[in-house]
């Protein structure tokens, strides 16, 4: 047992020496290449860093204290070596074409270049990128945009976005471990919308598999580190795409740079603030630059957020193939949001003529169907005429410049309501309690009892009106209507952030009168003992602000069911829209049913006709055939008799010269009469045949 263990010790302290010795070669072979791609001046005798290995001068364990399998080994290695420092020299006309062309990172190659020249090119140029990033980043950050909009090599993807957002040393990626065993109020809905999230790519289509259950553990952090946006919907196709990329830990810093400094925070706050000022900005560039599809837009009432909020929330992810999508992600890195409204704006000027034709509902269909595929070949042709299209940033600035002021007076408007009744209900406080203000206070507490008689008949109705189109909704079956509807409730979510506001302020109004109340209350304490008219006028005061307040919120639910009863419309009008096309597609399939049918008919009618012809040509053909081999045998009679007469005449012959009855002048005559009358024969059977 001793043997065997010191043998083992022997064993494993060999392969740890030679474990190291390789790695230190590798280390040794990597820095050495490095420092060649760092200074194209130095010179190049290594190739592409994942299939060189060179031998270092110090290695901290001689070979010669290594096996004899560990000799071969690297006797091998030393001869691959050898072999591929001799197709170095592609590489040095690399390096040396680079030499020529200066310290510009973006060389253009010669039209007789091969395409395994251009990746080696492309590799090493982004390999000195990401080596010298701070320098590369601060002198030629245009080369580094142009070279951005050309396309990141995939294996170069991960890092580059790192390094775009500044994301690859953050404190916060030493905290996501401790988030995951917290517990997220947003953890259901996760759950629910994680199944939707490319529900086609391989990584997440399995329920309950890795790629769902990193998708989850990313969400769930961002959502305790940023409780006031959680979660919500679209964000999760941009995490998606992250983790195709890099790991989970890594992708949750990048996912939380987005969020801070890329407006993205902003856009999937719950008020969608900053998604009404993208649509906004984007609307006036259509009227700028499109001013015949933005006439036709409204004309048709199909507003921007109705197939554009969905660009702007998941960056065309949900909208093109992940190829095309990727590469637009790639420009969003490097300069932001600017490229939505770029490659939104060109969408438009290029799909404009078919657009033109169509109403709503075609409209939508084109967004959804036909545009998502116009590029399969590749987003070049759509990159290219994205930066064809004039952005002035400083008019974007101008119009959120004038967005926030619009925002500014209404909400200043809402203000100037609430000091109004403010100020009305603090005159009526202070003022003197004579007969006519009594009075007065009776004919207000009675309109104010029919308003809310009227509010409350308007508010059954109005509940009732729901409750009727939830129940003519509820016929529709729910999974088709998700699938097709998504883009559609995307779009109502301008207007209900609207509501909610309204809403907020409403309650907001209420909350002050309230307020009012009490402070009016307070000072009123020492009168309640005074005589019994003027407490008559206390309690009718005291009933009307009750009245006022419920009347208040009466309005903020009859507000509330109101823009409900709009969603509801508004998906009725849709499901009915839906149902309308279903039937005339039925119908048109009916038509080309029958169509079909009587053509079929036809055809049918058409081959028992050929069928019959081609009988009675078979029929002709066999009696042909019939006629021509009686013909033969006539001929063959005809000939067989010939061959008899020619043998009778040729016994003839042969029974004159025996006899000797003819002299031979005689029998010359009649043997040439014979022959003659012979070969006529012959003529005749020849002919026959």
């Amino acid at each position: 047992f001793n043997l065997f263990k010191v043998a083992t010790d022997k064993v494993a302290e060999k392969l740890s020496s030679t474990l190291s010795w390789v790695k230190n070669t590798v280390s040794h072979t990597v820095s050495q290449m490095a420092s060649q791609v760092a200074s194209p001046s130095a010179s190049l005798h290594t190739t592409s860093s994942s299939t060189t290995l060179s031998t270092p001068a110090l290695s901290p364990s001689s070979p010669s204290q290594l096996s004899p399998d560990d000799l071969e080994l690297l006797a091998k290695l030393e001869e691959q070596n050898r072999l591929l420092e001799t197709d170095s020299k592609s590489l040095r006309s690399v390096n040396g074409s680079r030499r020529n062309s200066g310290s510009s990172l973006v060389s253009s190659s010669s039209a007789s270049s091969n395409l395994s020249h251009l990746e080696e090119d492309s590799w090493i140029l982004w390999g000195r990128i990401v080596n010298e990033w701070e320098d590369v980043r601060k002198k030629k950050e245009k080369q580094v945009k142009e070279l951005v909009r050309k396309g990141i090599p995939h294996h170069f993807r991960a890092i580059v976005w790192q390094l775009l957002c500044s994301a690859q040393s953050m404190p916060i990626k030493d905290q996501y471990s401790e988030l995951l065993k917290m517990t997220s109020p947003c953890e259901k809905l996760i759950r629910r919308d994680i199944a939707r999230t490319y529900p086609e790519h391989n990584f997440f289509k399995e329920k309950d598999s890795l790629g769902q259950e990193v998708l989850f553990n990313v969400m769930k952090a961002y959502s305790l580190v940023d409780r006031e946006v959680g979660y919500c919907q679209g964000s999760a196709f941009i995490v998606g795409l992250l983790l195709m990329q890099m790991p989970e830990e890594e992708a949750f810093c990048v996912f939380v740079k987005l969020m801070q400094d890329y407006r993205l925070r902003e856009l999937f706050k719950p008020s969608m603030a900053e998604l009404g000022l993208c649509m906004y900005q984007f609307e006036c560039m259509i009227q700028e630059h499109l001013p015949e599809l933005f006439v036709h837009f409204q004309s048709q009432s199909f507003h921007t957020s109705m197939y554009a909020s969905s660009w702007f929330l998941t960056i065309f992810l949900t909208t093109f193939p992940l190829p095309i999508a990727t590469r637009i992600f790639d420009i969003f890195m490097s300069e932001g949001l600017e490229i939505v409204f770029r490659v939104g704006l060109a969408l438009l000027q290029m799909n404009q003529a078919e657009l033109m034709q169509l109403d709503m509902e075609g409209m939508l269909q084109h967004f959804q169907k036909v545009i998502p595929h116009q590029f399969d070949g590749g987003p070049d042709k759509l990159i290219q005429a994205a930066y064809q299209v004039k952005y002035n940033s400083k008019k974007m600035k101008k119009l959120e410049k004038e967005y926030t002021t619009i925002k500014t007076k209404e909400m200043e408007e809402q203000v100037e309501i609430k000091v109004s009744i403010s100020g009305l209900l603090e005159h009526k406080c202070n003022s003197n309690y004579n007969e006519d203000f009594v009075l007065q206070l009776e004919k207000e507490l009675v309109q104010a009892r029919l308003s809310e008689a009227e509010s409350q008949c308007a508010l059954k109705e109005m509940q009732d009106k729901v409750l009727d189109i939830e129940k003519r909704n509820n016929s529709f079956p729910d999974e088709n209507n998700i699938a097709r509807l998504q883009e559609e409730l995307i779009a109502v979510k301008l207007r209900e952030a609207e509501a909610i506001m309204g809403l907020k302020e409403l309650r907001q109004q209420v909350k002050d009168l309230e307020e009012h109340w009490q402070r009016h209350l307070a000072r009123t304490t020492g009168r309640w003992k005074d005589p019994p008219k003027k407490n008559a006028v206390n309690e009718l005061q005291d009933e009307l602000m009750t009245i006022r307040l419920r009347e208040a919120e009466t309005q903020a639910e009859i507000r509330e069911i109101k823009q409900r009863m709009m969603e509801m419309e508004t998906q009725n009008q849709i499901n009915s829209n839906h149902l309308r096309r279903a039937e005339q597609e039925v119908i048109s399939l009916h038509e080309k049913v029958q169509y079909l049918s009587a053509q079929n008919k036809g055809l049918l009618t058409q081959l028992s006709e050929a069928k019959r012809k081609q009988a009675e040509i078979e029929c002709k053909n066999k009696e042909e055939v019939m006629a021509v081999r009686l013909r033969e045998a006539d001929s063959i009679a005809a000939v067989a008799e010939l061959q008899q007469h020619i043998a009778e005449l040729e016994i003839q012959k042969e029974e004159g010269k025996l006899q000797g009855q003819l002299n031979k002048s005689d029998s010359n005559q009649y043997i040439r009469e014979l022959k003659d009358q012979i070969a006529e024969l012959n003529h005749e059977v020849s002919d026959k045949f």
